[in-house]
């Protein structure tokens, strides 16, 4: 059995977001070997901003099952630090077992000491699916005077190098829109206070064709208060998230 493309990382116990604090001591509360983490990778996690997570592998067959998740940090340095929890069962109908690593090469290690699901017939052969990094759900539009939320969106977002006219213009031809949430949440992080938060709206516009622009949220102004910053791609918001995080720890 193949997992489906838009799989998307969701416990089953909550599908809620939660802080970048929860989500790790959610992570560390169920992994069976979570003691063997470095203590310098659960000190760094202290100052994490905001987090990531997402399907990096699996492999289904015949009620046995595999997965690899990637769990990724935005810390106040700036940098990026990465957890990789693996997930499997050994027994048809089986509960769970949750293993985490901080090194990939650690994480694919114990996959492969996994017994493989045995070879159904041909008709229907196990396919271990790699996910790139950032897959997510299709987008799903839906009609609500879009074009007048990208002029709202633009307006209000402060950056001196938000998109431009030529952008604008296009966006006056969406008719339909979908808001994802792309990477942290709005919340504290330690005695900071601060947030950091990643949206991607995209556009279909009239003639068919598709526009992204990419939101940032966040409290790392003078008084606190929540900015907007909108770009064109995910890595120019990005990079903006990790200048504004290293700017803050630097000052």
């Amino acid at each position: 059995m193949s997992v489906p493309y838009e799989t998307a990382y969701e416990p089953p116990e909550s599908p809620e977001p939660h802080s970048p604090e929860e989500h790790l001591e959610r992570l560390l509360g169920r992994a069976l070997n979570s003691f063997d983490l470095p203590d310098e990778v659960i000190r760094r996690l202290e100052s994490a901003l905001a987090h990531d997570s997402s399907l990096h592998s699996a492999h289904h067959s015949a009620g046995l099952h595999r997965e690899t998740y990637r769990h990724t940090w935005l810390l106040a340095d700036a940098s990026v630090l990465t957890l990789w929890e693996l997930v499997h069962n050994t027994a048809q109908a089986s509960t769970p077992t949750y293993e985490i690593y901080a090194d990939e090469e650690e994480a694919g290690v114990a996959t492969s000491r996994l017994p493989l699901p045995p070879d159904p017939p041909p008709c229907g052969r196990p396919v271990a699916l790699q996910l790139p990094a950032d897959c997510g759900p299709r987008h799903v539009y839906a009609p609500d005077n879009s074009a007048d939320h990208a002029r709202r969106l633009l307006r209000r977002a402060e950056n001196a190098d938000r998109p431009g006219q030529d952008i604008a213009r296009l966006l006056r031809a969406a008719f339909a829109h979908q808001i994802t949430q792309a990477f942290g949440r709005p919340g504290l992080s330690g005695e900071a206070r601060v947030s950091f938060s990643l949206y991607e709206h995209a556009f279909l516009l009239f003639d068919g064709g598709e526009i992204s622009l990419w939101e940032v949220e966040h409290t790392l102004t003078p008084d606190g208060r929540h900015m907007c910053e909108v770009y064109a791609t995910e890595q120019a918001a990005r990079a903006a998230m990790e200048r504004r995080a290293r700017n803050a720890a630097a000052g």
